[in-house]
């Protein structure tokens, strides 16, 4: 481990807030979570689809030309938090212990939310960020051929709970 490196991780391990991604060079790297404990985490993510009250209607009813999004939703969010390493290139691979995804139809919208646990060295915020916005980008695939003005937004993590941080949650969630 270089000296920068090891400044770098060091500014992580005492939850400095830094950009702990760069070296003091300015070159990403992958943050050496080695020292750290290895403690149970948990993080929340949601987002929002909006889009039209008749096409919300369908998706209750599964009443699409591509079939029933809600269930298949929930399955590809949960496939892409189990990829998220693969997909976002400073992510560690995790040992995902559970993943809930869960799409809501209501009104004009579809809430989504993706909880997301592991028992390892680093949290697991980027992997529930990533199953909520799939689930998202999985249902307005789905409704694309009823409604293409589809808004995925809201996207963000509203908790996580483990590490060295120890538990957040976003100020209007609490």
């Amino acid at each position: 481990m270089t000296d920068e490196t090891r400044a770098t991780h060091a500014d992580d391990r005492d939850g400095a807030g830094g950009l702990t991604h760069y070296r003091a060079d300015g070159a990403a790297h992958m943050v050496d979570v080695s020292a750290k404990d290895v403690t149970a985490r948990e993080a929340t993510a949601t987002a929002v689809l909006r889009t039209r009250p008749d096409v919300v209607a369908r998706i209750a009813t599964g009443d699409l030309p591509k079939g029933e999004a809600v269930a298949v939703a929930r399955v590809a969010g949960i496939l892409a938090a189990k990829r998220t390493h693969e997909l976002v290139p400073l992510c560690h691979p995790l040992p995902i212990s559970g993943v809930d995804v869960d799409v809501v139809p209501s009104g004009d919208h579809v809430a989504l939310s993706a909880t997301v646990r592991t028992t390892s060295r680093t949290g697991v915020e980027m992997e529930a960020l990533t199953a909520v916005t799939v689930a998202g980008l999985t249902v307005y695939d789905m409704i694309k051929a009823v409604d293409r003005a589809a808004v995925l937004t809201d996207v963000q993590v509203v908790a996580k709970s483990g590490g060295t941080t120890g538990t957040w949650v976003r100020e209007e969630q609490a």
